[in-house]
């Protein structure tokens, strides 16, 4: 089958703990992006894995127009999120189950213009699994927490350092990192230079999410757009909608308004918890309202000026 954007990642069974309370939602980046790339009316598939009892989740998507390709496990992969304070950036997260690893012969009869890896933990997506996908020659666009968190023994996330990077890097054309992951697999501080270093490292793109918005580096450039709704509730799922949007509008638009739409997008999900469930006429009404005065910024990129 042929698609548009093809996403995957296991189903997360989150607990989310804030200032605010205690609640459960149905995560997974496969999931916040699947509801992103139906909104904009894209022929999408998600592939993913989960245990039976999950299969509402399933079942919600293809309501929405996705195709999707599920492997049922003995578990879902089970997650706590646990924001200790406001910043939405500091957090602690823990996983207790996993629905474990995707396998190339999930992917052989699917064909897309994009694929989005958006994994959440280092061992869901493996080295065969990218050398199928990038056999297929769309777009392969990866997320870096898939790639630098693992379980520690006592069931939180960790960054540790990533033995195949050059190996993966080599094949990923857009790369989706937040501030933090950043400075994590490169030691640098300042957002800019740490895009830079990623890109160093082969994708052409990078996509960096932090608590006020996106920097996106593309040909050289730099261009940004802040995040601007108008209540924070659903922190969960930011980069997981922003990385989706960014490359659902990159899709058929030039990265200065891929940037501005991703922003908008996340901005309507940050007002509410869960994956997004507005309309293309609601973003497109925020950018005429939000981001006129507040355009995408384009600097040229230092190091190539």
């Amino acid at each position: 089958m042929q698609y548009d954007l093809v996403i995957l990642g296991n189903y997360t069974k989150d607990t989310i703990v804030s200032p605010s309370g205690t609640r459960s939602v149905d995560g997974g980046g496969f999931n916040y992006g699947a509801h992103v790339a139906a909104m904009m009316g894209l022929k999408t598939a998600a592939v993913t894995r989960l245990a039976r009892e999950d299969v509402r989740v399933v079942e919600a998507l293809k309501r929405l127009g996705v195709d999707v390709y599920p492997a049922y496990t003995p578990d879902s992969t089970v997650m706590r999120l646990y924001y200790p304070t406001t910043n939405p950036d500091e957090r602690v997260l823990t996983v207790t189950k996993t629905a474990g690893s995707f396998t190339p012969d999930q992917f052989t009869e699917l064909w897309a213009r994009a694929f989005l890896i958006n994994a959440s933990i280092r061992g869901e997506v493996g080295m065969d699994v990218i050398m199928e996908l990038d056999r297929k020659g769309g777009l392969l666009v990866g997320d870096l927490q898939g790639f630098i968190r693992v379980v520690a023994p006592d069931g939180t996330l960790r960054f540790e350092p990533w033995p195949e990077k050059a190996e993966v890097l080599a094949h990923v054309d857009i790369l989706k990192t937040d501030a933090v992951e950043a400075e994590a697999l490169t030691g640098e501080k300042d957002m800019e230079a740490a895009a830079r270093r990623l890109s160093e490292l082969g994708p052409k793109e990078i996509v960096l999410t932090h608590r006020d918005g996106l920097l996106v580096l593309a040909g050289g450039e730099f261009f940004a757009a802040p995040f601007l709704p108008k209540k924070q509730v659903g922190r969960s799922g930011r980069g997981d909608t922003c990385i989706a949007s960014y490359v659902s509008k990159r899709l058929s638009a030039l990265p200065a308004e891929a940037t501005r739409w991703a922003a908008a997008v996340t901005s309507l999900k940050l007002e509410a918890e869960g994956p997004i469930k507005r309309s293309v006429a609601d973003v497109e009404e925020m950018i005429r309202n939000s981001y006129a005065s507040a355009p995408t910024a384009v600097v040229r990129d230092r190091k190539s000026s």
